[in-house]
């Protein structure tokens, strides 16, 4: 298998791998590796807006039996 860069991400890549003392190729491999590993088996991202999205995640949480937001939480944690 081939992959393509621009010069600019390969002269990023070179940077990079000599930085950490390997090769380009090494370097891509592994996260390429790394990448398979983590993502073995995809997650179906739901289709549509993000606001159909947001209403399908707000359907299946209760609301906060106080009525505060997560605006209200995080100021909460400020204090």
């Amino acid at each position: 298998m081939k992959v393509d860069f621009t010069p600019e991400q390969e002269k990023r890549l070179k940077e990079f791998a000599a930085g950490t003392g390997t090769n380009p190729e090494s370097l891509v491999k592994d996260a390429a590796l790394r990448l398979l590993e983590t993502k073995a088996t995809p997650s179906p991202l739901p289709s549509g807006s993000v606001r159909d999205e947001m209403r399908a995640i707000r359907s299946r949480i209760k609301p906060d039996p106080e009525g505060l937001t997560t605006r209200d939480y995080v100021q909460l944690g400020r204090r």
